[in-house]
């Protein structure tokens, strides 16, 4: 399936947009980790949780966990808030 990649990721993907494969978020992300190392890391934390800067939607509907289940038709995108400053 396709999963859009936001601009701060993309050093781990060198592309905007790549085909990853699960069943559910949780299996879309350990394959995109195959793909890609340490780029699960930067969305999820220890507790197996989005970060919260993170958000996830399968065809533009949020994601409340890693364990939404998937179709091979499903759209992904990932998208991380910017922070900091004044």
């Amino acid at each position: 399936m396709k999963v859009s990649i936001p601009t701060p990721l993309r050093s781990y993907t060198t592309a905007a947009q790549v085909e990853a494969q699960g069943g559910s978020v949780r299996e879309l992300l350990e394959d995109l980790e195959r793909c890609y190392p340490g780029i699960r890391f930067r969305m999820i934390d220890e507790q197996d949780a989005i970060r919260e800067h993170i958000r996830i939607f399968v065809n533009r509907e949020r994601v409340a966990g890693i364990d939404t289940p998937l179709a091979r038709d499903d759209e992904v995108q990932i998208l991380q808030a910017l922070s900091g400053g004044r």
